[in-house]
């Protein structure tokens, strides 16, 4: 659009003609946005607010007296700020260029100065320390123009040939160099033992393989031999493993022989001799039973004779005494007496046959047990 401007993202635009900004800058300062300038009755700088770089290379005396040379590179840039864009648009607006260079002297005086209160082995073992220190010295000088530094960098340290550097870091060569030599020396050694130790084991590795060959040979020798016996070994131990088993065959069918023997003729036999005895022994019991009871009848029925008898036999006694001469002192008492006598003998008689006739019937029964016990003869 006509009259309408926009600076760059790194670039501060300043516009000049008109009333003064509020904060009296000489001109308008505008970042970022752009505004309408009128090109009659304004004006328009363009200030860069990039990175630059400014190099110094200085040659400085040391505390010591010792003159060194002493090259750095300054990293440095516009403030952001408006008083700082100010300050470095009314100094480098219309030749920014001179921005570097008078960066480049600023350094250099501070350079100078802060390596006069050095020794070269500070300057050359502490090169940060100086660094820090230079830029200390030329912050507030930096800040006047405008400017801000971002890094400062020491870049070498030269003694310009008086040898003075090479002679403070000889002791530390000569150290490095022993030491490198130690360490080549222990190299040398630990690469001497290494290929010694190498030789020892590719000399046990050699004996080694000579006995596993050695061991290999010897167990082909052995089974090529194996293999040479093993069609006639092999038929021997076939023909003895098939007598083995036709011996544990005929064992096995003597003892199912055995066996079937014994369930078909032995128990059988066994259980019929059983079934007889049995047999014998119930009807013994029953011959006994019958025996013992036809006894018991026969003695009741003989028990009931006798006593039947008994007034008979008494009868016959008194009949006995009726002819008799007897006198009876005691009368009713003594011919009681002769009664209960009479009495007395005629069961006394019943005793005397009841144990004659008991006797007799227990031989009866004796003689008809043995008759009836069958006999059992043993079955083999």
């Amino acid at each position: 659009m006509l009259g309408y401007r926009v600076p760059a993202a790194d670039q501060a635009m300043l516009i000049s003609g008109g009333r003064r900004s509020r904060s009296g800058a000489p001109f308008r300062v505008l970042i970022g946005h752009g505004a309408f300038v009128n090109p009659f009755m304004r004006r328009i700088g363009i200030l860069t607010l990039s990175m630059c770089e400014a190099e110094v290379q200085e040659t400085c005396v040391t505390g010591q007296g010792i003159s060194v040379n002493v090259r750095a590179v300054i990293a440095f840039k516009v403030g952001n700020d408006d008083e700082s864009i100010v300050n470095a648009g009314q100094r480098f607006l219309s030749d920014q260029n001179q921005m570097s260079v008078l960066t480049g002297r600023i350094f250099a005086g501070h350079l100078r100065s802060i390596v006069g209160s050095m020794t070269v082995e500070e300057i050359v073992t502490e090169r940060q320390k100086l660094a820090t220190e230079v830029l200390d010295g030329s912050k507030s000088e930096m800040a006047k123009i405008g400017l801000i530094v971002d890094s400062l960098q020491i870049q070498s340290i030269d003694d310009m040939g008086t040898g003075y550097i090479e002679a403070m870091a000889a002791p530390h060569v000569s150290a490095i160099q022993r030491q490198a030599k130690v360490a080549q020396a222990e190299a040398d050694q630990a690469s001497a033992e290494a290929q010694q130790e190498s030789q020892r084991n590719q000399a046990a590795y050699a004996r080694q393989t000579a006995v596993v060959q050695a061991q290999y040979k010897a167990e082909v020798d052995k089974a090529q031999a194996q293999a040479a016996q093993a069609g006639p070994l092999a038929q021997a131990q076939a023909q003895q493993e098939v007598l083995s088993m036709q011996t544990q065959l005929a064992q096995r069918n003597a003892e199912l022989r055995q066996q079937q023997l014994v369930a078909e003729v032995v128990k059988p036999a066994e259980a019929e001799a059983e079934k007889v005895r049995t047999l014998a022994q119930a009807d013994a019991e029953r011959m006994k039973i019958l025996a013992e009871a036809a006894a018991s009848h026969n003695r009741v029925a003989l028990d009931r004779m006798l006593i039947d008898q008994l007034p008979q036999i008494v009868k016959e006694a008194a009949g006995g005494l009726a002819g008799a001469n007897l006198s009876i002192l005691n009368g009713a008492d003594g011919l009681g007496e002769i009664a209960a006598g009479l009495v007395a003998q005629g069961l006394t008689i019943l005793d005397s046959v009841k144990a004659s006739m008991a006797g007799s019937a227990d031989k009866q029964i004796a003689i008809t047990q043995q008759d009836q016990t069958p006999s059992a003869q043993p079955v083999s």
